[in-house]
């Protein structure tokens, strides 16, 4: 049987994936927002850096969380 998974999957699992490179790549090159946009909230103390990480974080675990019960959904869709 094909599932038949809805577009919101697939967005889930890409804000899903932008968040995680994003949170992967703050603590490598933390000046990131400096550099895209100037704005240099903490005087390159560090500590927006790491909140932006936790919340990145955050963000990418909840959207894959959604995107399985969304690809879990379409399963039980398919099935009956």
């Amino acid at each position: 049987m094909r599932k038949n998974i809805r577009n919101l999957f697939w967005l889930e699992g890409a804000v899903g994936a932008v968040a995680g490179v994003l949170a992967l790549i703050t603590p490598i090159f933390p000046d990131w927002i400096e550099f895209l946009s100037g704005w240099d909230p903490d005087q390159h103390d560090g500590s927006v850096e790491r909140m932006i990480v936790v919340g990145l974080f955050v963000v990418a675990v909840a959207m894959f969380a959604l995107a399985g019960f969304e690809w879990r959904r379409a399963s039980a869709t398919a099935t009956t």
